[in-house]
């Protein structure tokens, strides 16, 4: 499958994790940069990932009564000043449409004509927009709750980008709800996260930690924002998705009111929830390695590829036969709710072929030729192993354990993330060694998740990010009540919260 020296990707993790990254995306041919700045080309291997996740996550949103729908991608401005925090939150990322039309001027070169009355603000995230849906569908109690999702992109403008990671346009979901109490809009806030967390965990293999966002962390007019935070190889933090509880603040900028049981009219109490192709960036830095792409199974575009060992100036219909008829076999069997996706690369590229498989990171790669056909056996090598560890096993054992084979590798992934996110998770009570520690990382490694006292202070939190670039991720739900120090000013504590750079 070619010498691995010849096809590692460079630089490696350790050299420069940044560039490494993007040879990652570029290798297994993912996505690419589009001529349109901070915006990207999801190519169909990259696609197809966000296709399983849509696919999975949505069946998982359906379970608890979510529907889908579909909202404008334009935003009046006006729609945007209903919520003060809101806006002032989005202000600098926002793109607006200002001209519905072009002109030719005197010199034959295209201009914008046809000013607008009012901007248009192209769709950052749609609070305000299906605010004001909700408020004309929303007149009783019996109305309620309202609990919409909708897949859609959006637009934020950045100035530094980063393919999935960070790019002016994105891909995501963003759902929606209406309730006509508290207790319910909380429920459902921690439901989604409680969502999110097992999803990425079970179907990404990224362990997280669930907490909830700091004051000045929280999303733009909400009561309460909770995260989901992972670790990745650079030991960087990356928020992998978020709930948010808005309480009463959008439903009274956007008037969805009701009439309760007793005749009263109330404002409705609102949530929002979102997870975006970021993931995938997730993904990639979380389980790749130096020859390319790793991806778990549950969300691979295809499980398994058969490279048919042809012979040149022969008749190798026997061969093709036997391949077919394995993909056929193999596509019989389901593995967590859809057929056993196989591939069948029979290229006259020599070593190159396999390799590329093994920069794509599909689980399983099968070479068979006439040796393994006469032996009924298949030559077989695990993607979560090292690239030049392969086994020969009986065909039949090999078709009938296939869904074993992938459910290994997913645990694996797991279980290798994990070990590593614990062995990088540091208890730090003094701010000498919380300052050494960030202050002399760099390259590929940018310290740890710290878990340290924080006296609640938005004078700390700030003055730490400006030092040394760290920030609060979330203060974790299942951080114990202890008091203690805070680890800047020393001022009585009385909870650990998670500490760490962040993507």
């Amino acid at each position: 499958m070619g010498a691995k020296n010849k096809t590692a990707i460079t630089p490696t993790r350790q050299e420069d994790y940044a560039q490494w990254y993007q040879e990652i995306i570029k290798a297994s041919d993912m996505a690419e940069n589009s001529p349109v700045r901070g915006c990207m080309v999801m190519k169909p291997w990259g696609y197809a990932i966000w296709e399983n996740i849509m696919n999975q996550m949505d069946a998982e949103f359906k379970k608890t009564g979510v529907k889908n729908a579909y909202f404008p991608l334009f935003i009046p401005l006006s729609y945007l000043e209903k919520e003060a925090e809101h806006v002032d939150g989005f202000a600098k990322e926002c793109a607006v449409v200002t001209h519905h039309k072009l002109e030719k001027d005197k010199n034959g070169k295209l201009v914008p004509a046809g000013e607008l009355a009012e901007p248009l603000i192209v769709r950052p995230t749609s609070e305000t927009i299906i605010g004001e849906s909700m408020s004309r569908w929303t007149s009783s109690y019996r109305d309620l709750p309202i609990l919409l999702n909708q897949w859609a992109n959006v637009v934020r403008w950045e100035m530094r980008t980063r393919m999935f990671l960070r790019t002016s346009e994105f891909l995501w979901q963003e759902g929606h709800t209406a309730h006509a109490t508290k207790k319910e809009a909380v429920q459902r806030t921690m439901q989604m996260l409680d969502l999110y967390a097992k999803f990425v965990e079970d179907h990404l293999a990224m362990p997280v930690i669930k907490g909830r966002k700091t004051v000045s962390e929280r999303f733009p007019g909400a009561d309460d924002t909770t995260c989901i935070e992972a670790m990745m190889q650079d030991r960087r933090a990356l928020q992998a998705g978020t709930s948010h509880f808005l309480g009463q603040n959008f439903a009274r900028g956007s008037d969805i009111r009701f009439q309760n049981e007793d005749g009263q009219e109330q404002y409705a109490w609102t949530t929002s929830w979102g997870t975006s192709t970021r993931m995938i960036g997730g993904m990639i830095m979380v389980h790749s390695d130096d020859d390319g792409l790793v991806v778990p199974p549950r969300i691979a575009p295809a499980h398994v590829v058969i490279l048919p060992i042809l012979k040149k100036d022969q008749d190798n219909t026997s061969v093709m036969e036997s391949v077919k008829d394995l993909k056929a076999t193999l596509h019989e069997k389901t593995f967590y709710g859809r057929p056993v996706e196989v591939e069948i690369d029979a290229r006259d590229i020599g070593g190159i072929r396999g390799w590329d498989w093994v920069k794509k990171g599909i689980p399983v790669r099968v070479e068979l030729g006439p040796r393994d056909i006469a032996g009924h056996t298949v030559f077989m090598a695990r993607r979560d192993r090292d690239a030049g560890q392969k086994e020969s096993m009986d065909r039949d054992t090999f078709i009938n354990t296939i869904t074993d084979i992938l459910d290994q590798i997913q645990h694996t992934l797991f279980d290798r993330a994990l070990a590593f996110q614990k062995a990088n998770t540091l208890q730090i009570d003094t701010w000498q060694k919380f300052f050494y520690l960030y202050k002399n990382t760099g390259g590929s490694h940018n310290g740890a998740f710290v878990f340290s006292h924080w006296c609640g202070s938005k004078a700390c939190e700030e003055q730490i990010k400006k030092q040394l670039s760290v920030t609060i991720r979330c203060i974790p739900f299942d951080s114990p009540k202890e008091k203690g120090s805070c680890i800047l000013c020393k001022k009585q504590s009385e909870q650990r919260v998670l500490f760490a750079k962040a993507y």
